[in-house]
């Protein structure tokens, strides 16, 4: 295949104008870069769905290990019903995982807290004096 007909120019290589070549090289530029637009769109499915996937194995392990937890809990109450009355084995169980959600509500609540960044006075009152200054250059600009 000669190359001419590989440009589609009925010109041979050494008498193609500028122009011409110029109009090739943005046309193959164009072409190029939509088809790494597209394959950088195939790339992001595919890791899309593998990361759908993994996400959804991940629910699955809680659901299971939310349900294994369940499982402890009653074989905790089933033992403590053999040395007492089997609704004072539950309530014991209940208000031990009360107590452990109560604690780790509060340390939640704290670790929050501090990741919450405190609203910078100054900066806050500097806003407020520009915002201020600007309404009255313009009120100034109008008159």
């Amino acid at each position: 295949m000669s190359s001419t007909t590989e440009r589609g120019t009925g010109a041979p290589p050494s008498e193609a104008s500028l122009a011409e070549l110029i109009k090739q090289l943005s046309e193959q530029s164009s072409r190029l870069a939509r088809q790494e637009v597209e394959l950088a769109k195939a790339e992001l499915a595919y890791k899309g769905k593998r990361a759908g996937m993994g996400a959804g194995m991940f629910g699955g392990a809680g659901v299971f290990g939310f349900y294994g937890l369940g499982a402890l809990i009653a074989a905790a109450i089933l033992v403590l019903a053999t040395a007492m009355t089997a609704w004072l084995a539950a309530l014991i169980i209940a208000v031990v995982l009360a107590a452990i959600a109560g604690v780790l509500a509060l340390q939640g609540k704290t670790k929050v807290q501090q990741a919450t960044p405190p609203v910078p006075e100054e900066a806050t009152e500097s806003v407020k004096e520009d915002v201020q200054w600007a309404k009255t250059k313009a009120q100034q600009a109008r008159q």
